[in-house]
């Protein structure tokens, strides 16, 4: 096993390894910007090493940075977590050219998996069904429109360099399509240094179910199961779920087939994520992308199945063979994860960068907090606004929400805005208990809430009026020492205390 391992990543992920770093026995090393110098993640490292100023291009993104750290500090291997590097082939090219280890897939399986359209090339020659599209990148916006006529709209355009929905657009017809194929173009060209975009017919009201692979350097491929991972916003999941609601073993062996059937073509290894889209009401399901890295939904799969992922990744980088095999693997019991993110849910979600000036967080049976942040903790405008996740297990998907919701009533965040309130609705909807998801989910739960939610003129006519109703039949109460109280004024207080947290949830 290494010696020593520094983490190339900050927030929440880091966080983590660095955890699964001192389980192992195995020295830990953080980097971080000069805007991270005081975050968590630095603090519960053996060791830090500044890369860079705030930009993430001169400091988190800087290859040579990153890897010069590395090898100053003596390094034995590099993880890269999740974003930033975690999926960048000469990131790993350069770190094993170093002399290090790079614990993650081959270079040459990133890149392969990476590109979207030769990853769908791939589940092609697996046998793997894909959703109607091009398997080559658009060469034109005349391409792009030829190709949307001859599916037939809705079609969606997508980076053919990354995902997490930048660069994609859903096009319902031919006047959108220009604009929208510029737009995504410049969208990807930013985010992932490529404007290649490609098409596909796009699917109506799909689930977004994922299924986690494994694999070792001696030929061994396994699955994990899928996640649920629908409940989205920008085309970015914030609510993942394993098993899926649907829980159909047959569907889960059939996707999980598909999944390691991809993973061996490719001759993978360590921790990856096939996603799929699924039509809930015809049960087939088509080859969306791969993630060649750790999920950040990854807490779900192992509360259910009970193997440590991030363990499993060091021994894979390490040469050891997996741990368990196909068999050993089940599913018990049911997880829901709740990402929180430093932003407004009433203003689209934008975000809510500032000072942490109070933080509790929810504890008890089955219930598990992965963060980047504590008490006083600055959240940067340079970096993702997902400042922690919430991940809570029950023996059944009832007795999950029933845990979540506690949790999340338990959660306190004082000094920005998060999504806590928002995810507070959603454990309540009865479209989520119901298991009733697909990608549409929070447009639709939005048009709810609008359906029911009273204006805050409402919300404060009704706060005076209960204060009128209670003043009126006010009873005269004796304290002990003989003097006279009002019952009314403590009975008004409480309700309107009660109408503020229904105001606030």
């Amino acid at each position: 096993m290494f010696r020593k391992v520094l983490v190339a990543n900050r927030g929440e992920i880091a966080v983590r390894i660095i955890r699964g770093c001192r389980e192992l026995g195995i020295k830990s090393v953080a980097i971080y910007s000069e805007a991270d110098a005081e975050s968590l993640h630095v603090r519960a490292a053996d060791e830090a090493v500044c890369v860079g100023p705030a930009s993430s291009s001169q400091s988190y993104l800087n290859i040579d940075a990153v890897t010069a750290a590395a090898v100053a500090v003596q390094a034995d291997a590099i993880h890269p977590g999740y974003g930033f590097l975690a999926e960048n082939a000469d990131f790993a090219r350069a770190v094993t050219s170093a002399g290090l280890t790079f614990v993650g897939p081959s270079a040459e399986a990133m890149e392969l998996m990476g590109s979207k359209t030769s990853a769908r090339r791939v589940a092609v020659e697996s046998g793997v069904p894909i959703v109607p599209g091009t398997v080559e990148a658009l060469s034109s916006f005349e391409e792009a429109r030829e190709t949307a006529e001859k599916f037939g709209y809705p079609v969606m355009l997508k980076a053919a360099a990354g995902g997490g929905g930048k660069g994609m657009r859903l096009v319902t017809n031919s006047d959108e399509l220009r604009s929208a194929f510029e737009t995504a173009q410049t969208e990807a060209a930013a985010a992932f240094g490529d404007s290649a975009l490609y098409l596909e017919k796009a699917v109506e009201r799909p689930r977004h179910i994922e299924i986690q692979i494994f694999a070792d350097t001696h030929g061994n491929v396994v699955h994990l199961g899928e996640r649920e991972c629908s409940i989205q916003r920008r085309h970015q999941k914030v609510i993942e779920e394993c098993p899926s609601p649907i829980n159909d073993p047959d569907l889960r062996r059939r996707m999980g087939e598909a999944a390691v059937k991809i993973g061996q073509t490719t001759n993978y290894t360590g921790a990856g994520t096939i996603e799929f889209l699924l039509s809930d009401a015809t049960r087939e399901f088509y080859f969306l992308e791969m993630n060649t890295r750790l999920q950040v939904e990854h807490p779900v799969t192992e509360l259910v199945t009970g193997f440590d992922l991030v363990r499993e990744q060091f021994r894979v980088a390490a040469g050891e063979v997996l741990s368990f095999t196909q068999d050993d693997v089940r599913w018990v019991g049911h997880a829901i994860e709740c990402r929180i993110y430093a932003e407004d849910p009433a203003n689209n979600f934008f975000p809510s960068p500032g000072l942490i000036t109070y933080l509790r967080e929810p504890a008890g049976p089955g219930i598990r907090i992965d963060s980047g942040v504590a008490s006083m903790s600055e959240v940067s405008i340079h970096y993702d606004p997902m400042i922690a996740k919430l991940a809570v297990w029950g023996r059944t998907r009832h007795e999950a929400i029933e845990r979540l919701r506690r949790a999340l009533d338990e959660y306190q965040v004082v000094g920005i805005t998060t999504t806590l309130p928002f995810f507070r609705e959603v454990a309540q909807d009865e479209e989520f208990v119901a298991g009733k998801l697909d990608t549409g989910f929070i447009a639709r739960f939005n048009e709810r809430r609008m359906e029911v939610e009273p204006s805050q003129e409402h919300v404060d006519l009704a706060m005076i009026a209960a204060a009128i109703d209670y003043s009126r039949h006010q009873q005269p109460v004796f304290a002990k020492n003989g003097t006279q109280v009002s019952e009314g004024k403590w009975r008004i207080a409480g309700r309107a205390a009660g109408l503020r947290r229904w105001k606030k949830s």
